[in-house]
């Protein structure tokens, strides 16, 4: 076995109009933790297909296991060994465990299959990651984390030499992290290489050997994660130094301008009351589960509500739905942007102009002038990165897209905005400009709930923090006491926070 396992030189892809990566290079060891960063469009997932049989590079050479590698699809990739994690998980949700582990290679007596043999290979497999499930068990009834587990349980009985995982931990908790995490020194141990893609980089400090930086598709340099901090990897990102990735938080605040109590959805939350006050982001911080965004869309009236009220600048309000909602002036910016949020068929000028089509539209007939000028004024106004408003949405960066949705959103000049998750998925550089920007509108007098998952994101946007438990509110924080150990506690039902003053006498 050659010392590297995977080697990378001088590969170049170009495609119509543009070159996603121009000569870079990448060496990963055998039985290593490789992190592969960078910004949305760095070229990382153009190196990943590449590698993956995808599609082949325009210039430059690969050796794996010290052979010249250069798959002309997937399956070559595969067979040579490479086993490959995506983001967007791909199995099949009516098939079984063991058929999905094994399709395309199931074990047959005859013509049919041997349905004993398949489930026992399968079983065998699953164990060496202790899961509940059984092998017999239909993939739609698992979750996002036992789905990469089967992913990865595939990629293992293939004899795969080098793992990719891309983004695999944006829809786990921080338990099916650990557990993760646990499954990827396994990995190691068995003399597999990683290579590990991600925006969170916590979790490469955590998990990972080297990292290796790309920017706008040329290689910036590699670093062993012993010998280096968080800044390191994100000035080598981004080109500059980023000198906090959360704005100033407001020196002082308002009224009231929304006021909920009692918010009830039967089986899902109950008694739910907060306030948002001018002048402030409110976060909204609990365990995955815990109904942070089942409470937000039921307030927009997108799913039903049992009962309770809703106080809008001093008047009560009751919506019939979220077009109402949206007529009075709250929207709510969804977290799976993708599939909810932005029509990916659609060019941006059509993405941007669509929560408000009233507004460009003369009777039934769409008016081209108003929905560029329109378009193009939020484009300037949010510094959206983009050659023209023709282009498809789907061909942006994940930062880019979510610059679009605020601005579709914005369009419709809300009161009150509600971001469901507003940087996942997104780089760190891009993340600094959305939190910008969302303290920017709160400066505007526009009221923001921000409902996040990442730790760090709410502690350091948010002036209050509003933390559920299994559907209530256990506790409302603000100010020097919003902190991790106190979210935590109220997350998993711990108990009151530790306050400031606490530690005073009487």
């Amino acid at each position: 076995m050659p010392e590297n396992l995977l080697e990378i030189q001088d590969v170049t892809k170009q495609f119509p109009g543009t070159v996603a990566l121009n000569k870079v290079k990448l060496q990963v060891k055998c039985g290593e933790i490789h992190a592969l960063c960078g910004e949305n469009g760095a070229g990382k997932s153009t190196l990943m297909n590449i590698i993956g049989g995808v599609f082949p590079p325009t210039f430059g050479h690969m050796r794996f296991l010290g052979n010249t590698f250069s798959p002309k699809n997937p399956r070559e990739a595969q067979n040579a060994g490479i086993g490959f994690v995506h983001q967007e998980l791909s199995l099949c949700p009516h098939l079984t465990v063991a058929e999905n582990i094994y399709i395309g290679r199931l074990p047959h007596n005859g013509k049919l299959v041997n349905y004993k043999k398949l489930f026992e290979d399968a079983d065998k497999v699953l164990a060496k990651f202790g899961v509940q499930f059984s092998s017999r068990t239909q993939v739609s009834e698992l979750n996002v984390s036992e789905q990469q587990i089967i992913e990865i349980a595939k990629s293992l009985t293939l004899d795969c030499k080098l793992l990719i995982l891309d983004e695999p931990t944006s829809s786990l908790t921080d338990k099916e992290t650990q557990k993760l995490f646990q499954i990827v020194r396994d990995v190691r141990a068995n003399g597999i290489s990683v290579l590990y893609i991600s925006h969170r980089l916590s979790e490469i400090f955590e998990i990972c050997d080297l990292v290796t930086v790309f920017k706008d598709g040329q290689y910036i340099s590699t670093m062993d994660v012993s010998t280096i901090t968080t800044t390191d990897i994100i000035s080598a990102m981004v080109g500059r130094k980023i000198e906090s990735m959360y704005p100033p938080k407001s020196s002082e605040t308002g009224g009231e301008i929304l006021a909920v109590q009692g918010l009830t959805r039967k089986g899902v939350f109950a008694d739910v009351s907060f306030s948002l006050r001018k002048g402030e982001i409110l976060g909204f911080s609990g365990l995955v589960g815990s109904g942070r965004s089942e409470i937000m869309r039921s307030l927009c009236a997108i799913d039903p509500l049992d009962s309770g009220s809703i106080t809008l600048f001093g008047n009560k309000v009751k919506f019939k739905s979220y077009k109402d909602a949206i007529l009075q002036g709250i929207c709510y910016l969804t977290e799976d942007r993708k599939s909810q949020g932005l029509f990916t068929e659609l060019n941006i000028k059509s993405n941007m102009s669509s929560a408000n089509l009233k507004a460009i539209s003369n009777g039934f007939l769409i008016n081209k002038r108003k929905e560029s000028s329109l378009a193009n004024t939020y484009v300037e106004r949010l510094a959206i990165k983009i050659s023209s408003i023709e282009n498809m949405i789907g061909s942006l960066s994940g930062g880019n897209q979510q610059k679009c949705l605020v601005g579709k959103w914005l369009s419709v000049s809300p009161k009150i905005i509600i971001m469901d998750e507003p940087t996942r998925g997104i780089d760190v550089g891009a993340k600094a400009e959305i939190h910008m920007l969302l303290r920017n509108l709160v400066e505007q007098g526009v009221g923001v709930i921000v409902i996040s998952s990442e730790l760090p994101e709410v502690i350091g946007i948010s002036d209050r923090v509003v933390v559920t438990h299994e559907g209530r509110v256990s506790g409302v924080i603000e100010g020097d006491d919003i902190s991790e150990e106190n979210i935590m506690r109220l997350a998993s039902g711990g108990g009151a926070p530790h306050v400031s003053g606490d530690d005073k006498d009487d």
